[in-house]
């Protein structure tokens, strides 16, 4: 909404408040919440909601944006339940390729796998018996690892293992942006991905993709892609560039006022599905003679203490990626000795005597509700006797963490009604609860979506959504599929289905 311009909302429900109110935007913030009748003053637009909710705007705290934007165009590999049937969908697409006027092929690249609990194990000569000539890259679910066959691994100048054809961690991350780069993509193409996630009531994105984000977030805002709010992060390549621009967390970056900086991203430890996360006790089956038998330190802690002491200086805040309760309780360290507040992204698996730092050090715990649900199986096979205290969002809430809820995407759906249900319920497809003591109640939920926002009150940013149901009245599982009737973004719609 442009300074100067109102806007009403009329007949409007506000969960957990009796009766119906009109609710005025002004200059892009709310301006009064008035009991419904008041009408909207002479001149300014007015909306009749006719009864529907409304409430402040959903936040997806931990995005990858470019990976979810290009994911909706690969090959569908997330109900795959083994390596022979990725083949057979590898050899699917080989074969169309072949048809008749099929178009031309260059590569075929999937994305969703999770073989975390496959009977059977990736191979590079399987592979490559897929498909001899064609480059495939088939990228696991967590984002963490990737199927190679020879092919793929000579375009992308990687060295997969030699019997599986996986490649891993560090070198994998790194060709991520070689497979295509976030500027192949075009504005269309993230429109699309920003109006979607609009549709879904999400009014603004925590950026964690691994590119020049200060310069490519106000570019894409210029070119149309305009219906969310950005916070980008720098990862510690690009941390000496931002402090050499002279930006700080929380300043604004674009014309439009919609990208914002925000922290550092550094990632000290692998995932759950690759058996990388940095665990105290060794996964099944290896042996703590093994260098990886705990999973992988992918920045030393050390390492660690420095990128977080130079963002410090520079009034760059700090966000760790910490999966295994040994990286957990090293980034705990981390903050502790310094003497610093940030956030914890994923925050997975935890030490019982680790809950309480994170409220002692009143850090922000920012966990992804449906990675539980997408990964109890894997959890309850390789963290065997620990599942109690993994994705352990109750436990971090009682310990005073402030959370904040994600998707990953695109791990999971960036949909927050998703992760809210997940965190919710602890249940997806009809299946009994997992872990039901670590559910949180819908209002903390929705909160922690919300970046603690409970109510349409006047000052506030005129973010909102506008949904068919309370969140507060309607069952768990509805919260899932949430009809979502419009979005405003400063007081303008992004996203509606209403009429006026």
């Amino acid at each position: 909404m442009p300074r100067g311009e109102h806007r009403a909302l009329l007949n409007a429900s506000l969960p957990g408040r009796e009766g119906t109110y009109d609710v005025l935007l002004e200059d892009g913030a709310v301006g009064a919440v008035s009991p419904a009748g008041s009408g909207a003053p002479r001149g300014v637009a007015a909306t009749d909601v006719e009864g529907r909710f409304v409430m402040p705007g959903m936040w997806d705290h931990h995005v990858h944006f470019a990976q979810w934007t290009v994911q909706r165009q690969r090959l569908d590999l997330s109900g795959t339940d083994s390596a022979a049937r990725c083949l057979e969908r590898v050899r699917g697409e080989v074969a169309a390729a072949r048809a008749p006027g099929a178009a031309r092929l260059s590569a075929i690249v999937g994305y969703g796998f999770q073989d975390g609990v496959w009977p059977d194990a990736p191979s590079l000569a399987a592979l490559d018996g897929a498909a001899p000539d064609l480059p495939v890259v088939l990228v696991s679910k967590d984002l963490h690892c990737a199927w190679l066959n020879t092919a793929a691994a000579r375009l992308l100048s990687l060295v997969p293992d030699p019997d599986t054809g996986l490649v891993r961690e560090g070198e994998w991350f790194g060709a991520l942006d070689r497979l295509q780069p976030p500027g192949d993509l075009s504005a269309a193409d993230y429109r699309e991905a920003a109006q979607a996630a609009a549709r879904r009531g999400v009014v603004g994105i925590v950026e964690f993709e691994n590119t020049d984000n200060l310069r490519l977030w106000p570019e894409r805002v210029e070119q149309g892609v305009d219906s969310l709010r950005v916070e980008v992060s720098v990862w510690p390549e690009r941390l000496e560039g931002a402090i050499a621009a002279g930006v700080r967390t929380g300043d604004v970056l674009d014309s439009r006022g919609l990208v914002t900086m925000g922290p550092l991203k550094v990632v000290v430890d692998g995932s759950l599905n690759t058996r990388t996360a940095w665990c105290w006790d060794p996964y099944p089956g290896m042996d703590r003679s093994h260098p990886h038998a705990c999973g992988m330190e992918s920045v030393p802690l050390e390492t660690l203490r420095e990128l977080l002491a130079r963002a410090r200086g520079a009034g760059i805040a700090a966000a760790v990626h910490a999966i295994g309760d040994r990286a957990n309780t090293g980034v705990l360290d981390a903050f502790e000795e310094l003497g610093m507040r940030g956030t914890v992204e994923h925050a997975q698996l935890v030490r019982e005597e680790d809950f309480a730092r994170f409220g002692a050090l009143g850090l922000i715990a920012s966990v992804q509700p449906e990675h539980a649900m997408d990964d109890r199986d894997v959890a309850d096979l390789h963290w065997p006797g620990r599942t109690g205290r993994a994705f352990a969002v109750a436990s971090l809430q009682r310990a005073g963490a402030e959370l904040r809820l994600g998707s990953d995407a695109p791990v999971s759906p960036l949909d927050p009604w998703i992760a809210v249900s997940a965190a919710v319920t602890r249940s997806r497809d009809g299946r009994r609860p997992w872990h039901p003591e670590q559910r949180i109640d819908t209002a903390s939920a929705l909160a922690a979506s919300t970046r603690g926002r409970t109510g349409v009150v006047p000052g506030d940013p005129a973010d909102l959504v506008v949904v068919e149901r309370d969140p507060l009245a309607c069952s768990p599982e509805e919260l899932r599929t949430m009809p979502v009737a419009a979005t405003l973004l400063a007081g303008g719609f992004t996203w509606s289905t209403l009429a006026g």
